[in-house]
């Protein structure tokens, strides 16, 4: 009985001393290609170069050198007599086991000062030909992609019975693999068209599993966490989780949000975000304060809440956070006193993201719906002041315009329809997520109570009635910032104008579904 091949070729090399010495072990001859076989000859193990099995030199600097038939043929042929009788007749020996990964393309990219054509030069193209030439044989071919299936590779090698659910299991994972890699390059290869195309016909989306979780929104559902393979800026995927316990789906959702909000403010600022809404969020010279500001908004939300600082965690800081049960404080950075404060807390979980930057360069916003998916550009708009059109006869003072400012970046973050009341850089009552948007404006003005007086509100579109401002006006608010267009535009001015407050339209809305 002839000996069975492994045609070795891996650019990963963890765990290929043990594999190969299992593959010897069990009178396997071993096929490799250049530096692979000489990392398998200098193990001491012997091993056939493929230039010996296909009787042609590798040619154009390794470009080509398993392109052959003598090494496809051999991979290919189903172990029938038809097909075994070609391989006789033109004297091709059959492959059992092809374990391949590619060039590492991924890590050249991820180099900054890597060249187009240094990337090019890293696309395998060899490798993916023979993983996917042994996956589509898998009855008679084990394709090994993932170094960690080695072990059961071989437990199964020397039981002598190999599965079909682990045929099919490698199988699948080297189409995967190619797959995976082939989107990388499609996704890498169009920044070099002068703009990336926003909805192409084919979208291809390359995430890898971060890690898996305990459940997701409840108890009863599974999930796990999924990371871009290039990461585009400072996220909740990115960060380094400093202290704490595992990270659970709504913890994950919830940071997020937290730190895409944080980000849009210069001063230091602090938000604490329940349910994926802001409950508290103040802007103050000291982060501290900042944060004393964020709680007082509302204490009784943001017990269990998630904390995000755009500033590096201080120990003055750090000693306020620790006063109450929060879930995960994301920042910058932790000073090491504030690590030793907020380290008491076992199960608080610490995540630190490096300097933020305002924004990040991923586009993308996609929303699963039942057979299909939404995507949509991420809500990155920003509105500077002197975009701010003044609608009513009275014009907002300075203080107004930066606190009007202040409160459409923390509405754009708050579920739909949305109402926002904020006063001295600071949210004092938050309408989220209502059906109707005077009903968001009755429950943040009521959160506000006698705050409201002097304060300002802001909508995240436009006020289909003048209900809103009358409100507003009869709880003290001196200034209204929305988007406009409303067809009844007019009568909200004519309200603003009875009543003597001022109203600014940003011709932008940010609805949040």
């Amino acid at each position: 009985m002839a000996r069975r091949r492994a045609l070795i070729s891996v650019s990963d090399k963890r765990g290929l001393l043990e594999f190969v010495q299992g593959l010897v072990d069990l009178d396997f001859e071993i096929v490799s290609t250049g530096g692979t076989a000489r990392v398998i000859r200098d193990m001491g193990f012997p091993v056939v170069g493929v230039s010996e099995v296909t009787g042609f030199p590798e040619i154009l600097g390794g470009r080509v050198k398993t392109l052959h038939p003598r090494i496809h043929g051999g991979i290919l042929a189903r172990r029938t007599p038809e097909h075994l009788g070609q391989l006789s007749e033109f004297g091709i020996g059959p492959i059992d086991l092809v374990a391949v990964n590619l060039y590492p393309f991924k890590e050249t990219i991820s180099r900054q000062e890597v060249t187009l054509e240094e990337a090019v030069e890293q696309i395998d193209i060899g490798g993916p030909a023979m993983l996917r030439a042994a996956a589509k044989n898998y009855r008679y071919v084990l394709p090994v992609v993932n170094p960690g299936r080695y072990p059961a590779v071989l437990s199964a090698l020397r039981a002598g019975v190999v599965e079909e659910r682990l045929r099919l299991a490698l199988a699948r994972e080297a189409f995967a693999h190619t797959a995976h890699y082939d989107a990388l390059i499609a996704d890498y290869l169009g920044e070099f068209l002068g703009g990336r195309e926003l909805f192409p016909e084919v979208l291809t989306l390359t995430f890898e599993r971060k890690q898996l979780l305990r459940y997701g929104e409840n108890p009863h559902q599974q999930a796990a966490f999924y990371q871009d393979v290039r990461p585009r800026g400072e996220s909740v995927t990115s960060a380094v989780q400093r202290h704490g316990k595992e990270l659970s789906y709504n913890n994950i959702l919830d940071l997020n949000a937290a730190l895409e909000l944080v980000r849009e403010f210069d001063r230091p600022a602090a938000v604490i975000i329940k349910h994926n809404n802001p409950c508290g969020v103040a802007c103050h010279e000291s982060l501290a304060e900042a944060y004393r500001r964020a709680f007082a908004a509302d204490e009784v939300s943001a017990f269990g809440g998630i904390v995000a600082l755009n500033r590096p965690v201080d120990q003055e800081t750090a000693a306020e956070i620790a006063r109450i049960f929060i879930e995960a404080v994301i920042a910058p950075a932790f000073r090491p006193e504030a690590i030793q404060i907020l380290g008491r807390k076992k199960n608080l979980r610490l995540l630190e993201t490096g300097e933020l930057t305002p924004l990040t360069g991923d586009w993308l916003d996609v929303r699963k719906v039942n057979g299909g998916l939404l995507v949509q550009q991420a809500d990155r708009q920003l509105i500077p002041y002197t975009d701010f059109r003044v609608v009513t006869r009275r014009t907002p003072s300075p203080e107004e315009l930066a606190e009007l400012g202040f409160a459409f970046k923390v509405v754009k973050h708050v579920k739909s329809n949305a109402i926002v009341i904020t006063r001295d850089q600071m949210t004092i009552g938050v309408g989220a997520g209502q059906m109707n948007r005077v009903g968001a404006a009755r429950i943040a003005l009521a959160q506000a109570g006698e705050k409201a007086r002097g304060a300002v509100l802001a909508s995240d579109a436009f006020l289909p009635f003048a209900d809103t401002v009358e409100l507003a006006a009869e709880a003290g608010i001196t200034a209204i910032i929305q988007p406009g267009g409303s067809v009844r535009d007019q009568e909200s001015i004519e309200a603003a104008d009875a009543r003597g407050l001022a109203m600014v339209f940003t011709g932008v809305r940010h609805f949040r579904h």
